[in-house]
């Protein structure tokens, strides 16, 4: 049996470089790159957990950091670059470029998976390279922080928000009003957060996976 390709990488940025751990499955058709929030890193437990999923469905994943040690540690100190939106972004649009150059992912549609701030980041990422990215996932996300990049982004969007995340769950739905392409709101009953409750990564898992096999396609209607 074909087993899937697991590598740790380093990506060029910023005149640095930011750690990433790439998996591909034999015949992956799309490649999702994952955008943690604030105060994580790639090792993520919740984006591990989706990725693993995603993976188990053919889909390759790219989970990185966003910033460079140097960064993390005075980050961890200051708080002061992980609600940089812009500087996050760029890291995801130097990602993408270097997914672009490599032989095994550089015809692969790509797809952008963001966590909270993250989601903000992959979405004025996504808004950088329209031409580049196929899909958009955002799990407890802030989409609201993309400010006007939300207008200029052209792949389908799946905002997937807790419905006992209430606060959150209300700038999701303002900022899909400010959407220009096909999205729509996915509300995970009970769920808050963090989807630490019984199923609910699970049911944000699967959702993602349906996006991304088929942006914008017939998943069922928000609740």
């Amino acid at each position: 049996m074909t087993v899937a390709t697991s590598q740790a990488v380093s990506i060029p940025a910023d005149g640095s470089a930011i750690a990433g751990d790439l998996v591909l499955p034999p015949r992956s058709e799309t490649v999702v790159l994952f955008a943690h929030g604030s105060g994580s890193s790639r090792h993520s437990p919740r984006n591990r957990a989706v990725a693993e999923a995603l993976q188990e469905s053919g889909l390759g994943t790219l989970l990185m950091d966003l910033l460079t040690p140097e960064e993390e540690r005075l980050d961890l100190v200051t708080a002061q670059h992980r609600f940089d939106i812009g500087l996050l972004g760029r890291r995801l649009v130097s990602a993408m470029d270097w997914l672009g150059e490599q032989p095994a992912t550089a015809d692969l549609p790509l797809g952008l998976f963001g966590a909270s701030t993250g989601a903000a980041a992959a979405l004025v990422a996504a808004a950088e390279r329209p031409g580049r990215v196929r899909s958009v996932v955002s799990r407890g996300g802030r989409p609201d922080l993309a400010g006007d990049a939300l207008g200029r982004v052209r792949a389908p969007v799946l905002l997937i928000v807790g419905g006992d995340d209430t606060a959150v769950l209300g700038m999701n739905r303002e900022a899909a009003g400010l959407l220009r392409v096909s999205h729509r709101v996915h509300v995970v009953p009970g769920a808050t957060h963090l989807f630490e409750e019984p199923g609910a990564l699970e049911e944000v898992a699967e959702a993602a996976r349906a996006w991304f096999l088929r942006p914008g396609g017939e998943e069922e209607d928000a609740r």
